[in-house]
């Protein structure tokens, strides 16, 4: 089918085979008459994103929890549990799935029940794993590790980064409980990662909106440097700037900015804007990138420790 008979005004038009309104798999799409070369221009013109691995929607359909159900009933076999960074995902966690998880997709996360054997196909990173009856909900049509089970499988992984990450977005939602979820860790006595779990455990805060803000408060944690996400600073009851993270006794505030929402012009003028107005009330900001935050090369521990050095001396206040 030609390209261009499909779109009309940057979207899909009627012609397009399949509703627009649900999401496909490739082999849908080459059943219905569209070829691999138009599947995959459509992707890069942006009139297609994919959710999950394997899966295609138009892009113009909302991200609701219904979506994501529907995206992996395609193709989650029937007697599979969704777990780990798709259970949160599908629970409704934002900013769950890893950085850049559209563009180069990772494996489905599925796992059987102990004893039913692994799934084999080239979507799933699978197992087995001792799943509880508990640890098992229905979410849209779907068998899915309950919101509880899932943080504690996020939190038990290699890197304290990735766990940081998870758990501050599992908490984000209603049905999990910090308290539950530091007093079920000793469940996993054993287990692989569980010294991971349990160390970042009573670290979690549901506060950080973003991956990149729970692992900058980690670093702040590992450099001694005491602070706490979004703080309001307000200015004669007007709110003047949220900060990301911040210690409103020595005015020290750390941000970091993502290139989703801190790189155009507008952006950065807005960032600018703001920081001035807080600089002229007495603190010190800070604002760390990526390339800060993470890999071997990243300075955020000097960058931290050095702005509280500045921040408390700045009120003559003693270091910790």
């Amino acid at each position: 089918m030609d390209l261009a008979n499909m779109l009309y005004d940057g979207r899909l038009d009627a012609s397009f085979p399949l509703d627009r309104d649900l999401p496909f798999t490739r082999q849908q799409a080459l059943d219905a008459g569209v070829s691999r070369r138009a599947l995959d221009r459509l992707l890069t013109e942006g009139l297609l994103r994919r959710p999950v691995k394997g899966v295609y929607i138009a892009t113009d359909v909302p991200d609701t929890v219904a979506v994501r159900a529907a995206c992996l009933r395609l193709v989650v076999p029937d007697d599979c549990v969704v777990v780990d960074r798709h259970a949160g995902w599908l629970h409704g966690a934002q900013m769950i799935l890893a950085p850049g998880e559209h563009l180069a997709l990772r494996p489905l996360s599925l796992f059987r029940p102990s004893g039913h054997g692994r799934v084999r196909n080239d979507l799933s990173s699978s197992g087995e794993r001792n799943l509880r009856p508990d640890d098992i909900v229905e979410v849209h049509g779907l068998r899915v590790s309950s919101p509880l089970r899932t943080a504690w499988d996020l939190g038990r992984v290699r890197w304290t980064d990735e766990a940081i990450a998870g758990l501050d977005a599992m908490l984000r939602l209603p049905a999990v409980d910090r308290d539950e979820l530091v007093a079920g860790v000793e469940r996993f006595r054993g287990m692989r990662w569980v010294t991971v779990l349990r160390a970042i455990a009573p670290l979690a805060d549901g506060r950080s909106e973003s991956p990149g803000e729970s692992v900058l408060r980690l670093r702040c944690i590992e450099a001694n440097v005491r602070v706490v996400p979004q703080v309001e600073v307000r200015r004669g009851g007007r709110l003047v700037a949220r900060l990301d993270l911040a210690d409103e006794e020595s005015r020290l505030g750390l941000e970091y900015d993502g290139r989703e929402w801190h790189s155009n012009d507008d952006q950065v003028a807005h960032d600018r804007r703001r920081r001035g107005l807080l600089i002229e009330e007495g603190w010190t900001i800070r604002a760390l990138v990526a390339e800060d935050v993470f890999g071997r090369a990243r300075q955020c521990d000097q960058i931290i420790r050095q702005a509280a050095a500045k921040a408390r001396g700045g009120r003559h206040l003693r270091l910790i």
